[in-house]
């Protein structure tokens, strides 16, 4: 190394500028003509190729080069650089790389600079796995199996249950296959535990679900006994689940304290959960005082609306006021854990924040929010309700304790509630002088409460047929909020009440505008436009109504009597079709159908839905009397004699019941009934001709001897008859002048009297499904079937010759449907059976 190291001669110590004129020949141009390997270069490509380092040592030629003292060297590398760790000035220089980072020797040759080595292709290709080894089978099917127990998990949640067990059932077929393999490749202890765990509680939970229970239970008993898997008792809760879905409470109870028992103390939350089942057990067997201990060590604890709410129920069982009290006001003093309304009201107007307020005011956490309040409300008047009519002597003074508990809360906004359902007990208790009383307290309170208890005060009204009171409220209740739905639906029933229906879809409609969902509104609409003949109109509402409520049988029934008013009969009976698949009890649209077909002259039809209809509702004379034309029609007279006897019970006034079932008695040929059932309608009837003259008839043809006595008697009556004909014609004709001066005064006070005191001593009849279409049809078919009757046994009979207008041919049947009076903004009505009800109060609340 040493030996390219050259020292300047001592002579030339002073000339300091000896050296500049020396240079590296490599830079000489001037003899590169002469230059061999220059020129071959230049001819040829060989200067492009990279050397061949594998063959000479060096990665240049040597060349002589003149240092800086005048000397010759010669280079190793091709920039005649000095050798790397070589001596200069005395001071060893330190080794340093061959070559600097991202730079080759082929680099300075004429090649592309490429640092990351992208020239050199891509890398070879991976060595290929081996399917057929044992650890890759294991790993695909262990793969295998953890999908399955996803698609399991993922069809419970879309509610194909049936499809989640199966594939549970899969994965713990394949679970055990890999079980077996692994076992044989590697040591148990190698077994991944926590897919055997997840496959299993996952078959377990599918069992249950699709209510399997045994199987359940037994896939739960395997996880619990084996020790290896951790925390497998809290499973225990779950088999208490479902021995209290199987109601066996004792060994519900059992797992529930076994849970407990396993479950630490740091998992408080867990340990309230299940001490609150073990509760809700107790109370499930009747023992309440087991109950409460659990409750009340959970409203200790940890409190909640559940709890608190339990308590309460159980304490009513026993019946013990003063803790129904005490805990009534701990159940008001749990924390809901929400933020207040004011939260997300802007305090300024800076528009960011305007904007945060915004995007947080209807988010799932306020969702949520407002889900938790009206579960504490609901639970909060639920217990007021229950306990107010105990605790105190009387249940006025219980709701009294329990508004001003509740106006000492939190939940002051409830108080008001708690008046109205105040209002509404009085009303379960038929004492509607009270209930009156307490909803007109709320007229001097604020615009919303005024508003609900005067449309409470109008509903109410309205029923008992007070309809000016009803509008009064009605006005009242508008006024304080005229965006009350419930409010305008209530005034434009009053509206419709006094026949002015324009007026009445107005109100509708605006109450429509204000919310799209009140389908009072919508159907009250529906039968505005039918009063005013706009059938089209109508039958759009309903038809929308209808999109809304499915199974409603009030909708039903309305379009299939607007489609029969439209003069389409299929699409008529179409929908009452659907109605009595709604309700197949119902007789009135059972004998519509009939009549429907009977109109179009399927008689076998017609008579299938009238049987229908008298089974359900025997009482109906327009169905009897078309069942038992139908037979002496069809000539079995015999069948028709049982119709005409429910009749003659109906309306054992009637003479024409009795009469029919003489006849019937008399065509069958059995000639003694008949004369039986003559001399039993004579009896009742003394003065009844036609049954004199069948009397004389029978006895003539029989050879009886009382032949004569009938006769006399059917003489007297025929002469007193014509007398008293006579004296009416003859008193007509000499009063009848005298009576047409007298008719303008005396006529019109007569009608005045008698229309007073109709209304006096009858309700005001509300409008019924049929109109005045249906009631003309009706009425009309009664005239049809009478006359039938009475063409049956022949016209010379003159038993037959009775008038029609004994039968009421347009008698509606009072177990129809409903009454075509319109909604109103209660969303029950009150009758006996709605009284039962619990929450009637909460119904009666406008929303």
């Amino acid at each position: 190394m040493m030996q390219n190291v050259h020292l300047a001669p001592e002579t030339d110590e002073d000339d300091l500028y000896s050296g500049y004129n020396d240079y590296n020949p490599t830079y000489d141009t001037e003899e590169l003509e002469n230059d061999t390997a220059f020129q071959q270069a230049v001819r040829t490509s060989h200067g492009r190729r990279p050397p061949i380092t594998a063959k000479i040592p060096n990665t240049a030629a040597t060349r002589p080069i003149a240092t800086g003292y005048g000397s010759k060297t010669s280079l190793t590398s091709s920039l005649g650089r000095p050798m790397t760790g070589a001596i200069q000035d005395g001071v060893a220089r330190p080794m340093t790389a061959v070559r600097a980072a991202g730079f080759t020797k082929a680099a300075l040759r004429g090649s592309a600079f490429d640092p990351l080595g992208q020239a050199r292709g891509p890398a070879p290709p991976l060595e290929a796995k081996n399917e057929d080894s044992p650890e890759e089978k294991i790993r695909q099917l262990e793969k295998k199996v953890n999908e399955l127990v996803e698609e399991s998990c993922i069809a419970n949640s879309c509610g194909d249950l049936k499809l989640a067990l199966e594939k549970a059932k899969d994965a713990g077929r394949k679970e055990r296959v890999l079980v077996r393999q692994r076992e044989q490749v590697t040591t148990p202890e190698n077994i991944n535990l926590d897919l055997t765990y997840s496959v299993l509680f996952n078959l377990a939970s599918q069992y249950s679900a699709n209510e399997m229970y045994a199987e359940a239970l037994n896939t739960y008993q395997v996880i619990v006994k084996n020790k290896m898997f951790s925390n497998a008792g809290r499973l225990k809760v779950n088999m208490g689940n479902i021995y209290l879905k199987q109601r066996n409470y004792s060994k519900a109870i059992k797992f529930y304290r076994m849970a407990l028992d396993q479950i630490p103390s740091v998992h408080k939350e867990m340990r309230i959960k299940i001490m609150q089942n073990i509760g809700v057990t107790f109370i499930k067997t009747g023992q309440y005082s087991d109950a409460i201990n659990s409750f009340e060590h959970i409203m200790s604890m940890a409190p909640n609306l559940k709890a608190g709410f339990n308590l309460i129920l159980s304490y009513f069982a026993v019946g013990d006021r003063e803790k129904m009290k005490k805990a009534f006001q701990k159940l008001i003093a749990v924390p809901l854990e929400i933020d207040e309304d004011d939260k997300y009201i802007s305090p300024s107007d800076d528009p960011h924040a305007n904007l945060v307020i915004e995007a947080i005011k209807n988010d799932h956490l306020r969702q949520m929010e407002r889900e938790r309040k009206a579960m504490a409300e609901k639970y909060i008047m639920t217990a007021a309700k229950l306990i107010a009519p105990v605790i105190e002597t009387s249940f006025a003074v219980g709701y009294d304790w329990c508004v001003e508990v509740v106006k000492a809360s939190q939940y002051v906004e409830l108080a008001n509630d708690l008046e109205i359902n105040k209002a509404i007990t009085y009303l379960r208790q038929k004492d509607f002088n009270q209930a009156v009383e307490t909803l007109k307290m709320f007229e001097k309170k604020d615009s919303r409460v005024k508003s609900a208890a005067a449309t409470n005060l109008s509903f109410l009204y309205y029923l008992e047929n007070e309809f000016t009171q009803a509008n009064s409220y009605a006005d009242l209740a508008v006024n304080s909020d005229r965006y009350n739905p419930s409010a305008l639906t209530n005034k434009g029933n009053t509206v419709f009440a006094n026949g002015d229906y324009e007026k009445a879809a107005e109100f509708y409609k605006e109450a429509l505008r204000n919310d799209s969902s009140c389908t009072e509104a919508l159907y009250n609409i529906g039968l505005t436009y039918k009063k005013l003949n706009r059938l089209d109109e109508a039958l759009d509402c309903f038809l929308k109504l209808h999109a809304i409520l499915r199974n409603s049988a009030q909708v039903l029934y309305q379009i299939a009597n607007v489609y029969e008013i439209m003069e389409d009969p299929n699409q008529s009976i179409e929908w009452l079709m659907q109605l009595i698949s709604v309700v197949p009890t119902d007789s009135r649209a059972l004998s519509k159908l009939g009549e429907l077909y009977d109109n179009e002259g399927d008689k076998s039809q017609a008579f299938q839905y009238y049987y229908e209809s008298y089974r359900y509702f025997p009482s109906n004379i327009e169905v009897i009397e078309w069942l038992g034309a139908y037979y002496i029609d069809t000539q079995f007279c015999e069948k028709a004699i049982k119709y005409f006897e429910r009749a003659a019970l109906i309306q054992p006034t009637q003479v024409k019941w009795q009469l029919m079932v003489a006849s019937c008695y008399r065509r069958s040929g059995n000639y003694q009934k008949a004369l039986d059932t003559y001399k039993e309608i004579h009896r009742k009837f003394p003065e009844n001709v036609e049954c004199l003259r069948f009397l004389v008839r029978l006895c003539t043809d029989i050879g009886l001897k009382e032949v004569q006595e009938y006769a006399t008697k059917l003489k007297r009556l025929e002469k007193m008859k014509e007398i008293r004909e006579q004296r009416i014609k003859s008193g007509r004709d000499s009063s009848g002048s005298s009576r047409s001066k007298r008719e303008g005064s005396a006529g019109s006070g007569t009608y005045d009297l008698r229309t007073a005191r109709d209304l006096k001593g009858h309700q005001v009849q509300s409008p019924h499904f049929t109109d005045s279409g249906q009631n003309s049809s009706s009425s009309s078919k009664g005239e049809r079937l009478s006359a039938k009757l009475r063409s049956l046994p022949g016209t010379n009979e003159p038993y037959e010759s009775s008038t029609n207008k004994e039968i009421d041919a347009s008698y509606v049947d009072p177990l129809g449907p409903q009454t075509e009076r319109p909604k109103t903004a209660a969303k029950k009505r009150i009758d006996e059976d709605d009284f039962a009800d619990e929450e009637l109060g909460d119904d009666l609340l406008p929303e």
